[in-house]
């Protein structure tokens, strides 16, 4: 098997891609019309716009050719996220790199590659633009400039979604604060008014004007306020769909089963996902989960065997005043001994080839415990070799 590239900077370009926090089964329709314009433009009949994680290529969008994953050491954007320059294949049959590979021997039969690097403002490719044909071809120097152009706007929606996503994640904290302070206003305002009532009748028993008056401003002035504390309150209390940017156990459930079943089927590997019985409702945020527990996920598909069981679950437990995701990745893949876990939990990432010998880039578990760590949570392994592994991830999100 011949070696795939890892670039040098491999870790934080993972870091950057994670940090974009995409959910790859959404995408298509914000770049869709870019990718049709640039097969229009190249005038070949597919393009795609492809994602490089540690051990997938993700197609976000498509045109010409149904494919939304890929291992990454079959793909040929691999090499592209190598270079800063696009990366053009005339005939990929003469191509030691490619001419073995199962698209240039069957269908689609792929002999044209051209593509575009996609690089962040601040410098790493995350993946590829690319136009693909079934014929010999080459492209004119005019349509590689219209096609770098498409190229650039692709990051740009990419880095919009991004911060739009965040505006929408402070909004929802500063809604949080009001709901909060609405809350916690009722409670006081409540007792306040209750009390001024008392009063206000004693008051008028003893012919007290002057007191009356002033209770009745306390009284008047306190239900306005809980009036509006009431109406704030009631635009979370009767929310009743889930936002964009939250899950309930059972919409994470659907989401990982999506993204990950079709890898898990290629290997002929029994792929479940469950979840706890209680808080079944209960939304937390999405931020970074996908990214975390799928590079969990994939590593254990990587790791078992045809007919073994990759099994996630997930659940919600709250323990005082800390409410927490826990998230459970177990397989009975070729499992690890100590010194291996010793080696993969202190930084040292090595690559590693899977069951089927696909290419292991090391960084998948590196990257998913950094981004544990940068939620204040943790990541713990347990692995007997050739028994499986099990990898626990306990998250807050309160």
């Amino acid at each position: 098997m011949s070696s795939s590239p890892i670039p040098e900077n491999e870790f934080e370009r993972l870091q950057k891609l994670a940090e974009y926090d995409i959910d790859y089964s959404e995408m298509h329709k914000k770049l869709d019309d870019l990718t049709r314009l640039a097969a229009y433009v190249a005038g070949t009949p597919i393009s795609l716009v492809n994602l490089l994680g540690a051990n997938t290529q993700w197609t976000v969008s498509n045109f010409g050719l149904d494919v939304k994953q890929t291992p990454r050491e079959d793909t040929a954007c691999q090499y592209v996220v190598l270079q800063s320059t696009p990366l053009e294949v005339k005939n990929m049959t003469e191509d030691d790199r490619f001419k073995d590979k199962d698209y240039v021997l069957e269908d689609p039969s792929i002999r044209y590659y051209y593509g575009v690097p996609l690089t962040t403002p601040d410098g790493y490719n995350i993946g590829a633009m690319c136009v693909l044909d079934t014929d010999i071809r080459e492209l004119s120097p005019e349509k590689q400039e219209f096609l770098r152009i498409i190229g650039n706007e692709v990051i740009t929606r990419i880095e919009y979604e991004h911060k739009l996503k965040l505006m929408r994640n402070n909004m929802d904290e500063l809604k949080e604060i009001q709901r909060k302070v609405s809350h916690d206003i009722r409670g006081p305002l409540g007792g306040i008014i209750g009390i001024a009532e008392i009063l206000k009748g004693q008051a008028k028993e003893q012919k007290m004007d002057d007191f009356m008056k002033l209770l009745e401003l306390i009284n008047r002035g306190g239900r306005s306020v809980l009036d509006l504390a009431n109406d704030i309150l009631s635009d979370y209390e009767d929310e009743s769909e889930v936002p964009d940017h939250q899950f309930t156990l059972p919409i994470l459930q659907g989401k990982l089963m999506d993204l990950y079943q079709p890898q898990a089927l290629s290997k002929d590997i029994n792929f479940s996902v469950e979840t706890g019985e209680k808080y079944q409702k209960a939304q937390f945020p999405k931020y970074k989960l996908l990214q975390i527990l799928g590079n969990l996920i994939t590593n254990a598909i990587k790791f078992t065997p045809k007919d073994g069981h990759v099994n996630v679950h997930l659940s919600i437990k709250q323990e005082d005043e800390t409410v927490s995701l826990t998230a459970t990745v177990e397989d009975t893949g070729v499992g690890m001994n100590p010194e291996k876990i010793k080696e993969i939990t202190s930084d040292q990432a090595k690559s590693t080839a899977g069951t089927s010998n696909e290419r292991g880039y090391g960084f998948g578990f590196q990257l998913a415990r950094h981004l544990t760590e940068s939620m204040h949570g943790s990541l713990v392994v347990e692995s007997v070799e050739g028994k499986g592994s099990k990898m626990t991830v306990e998250i807050p999100v309160d």
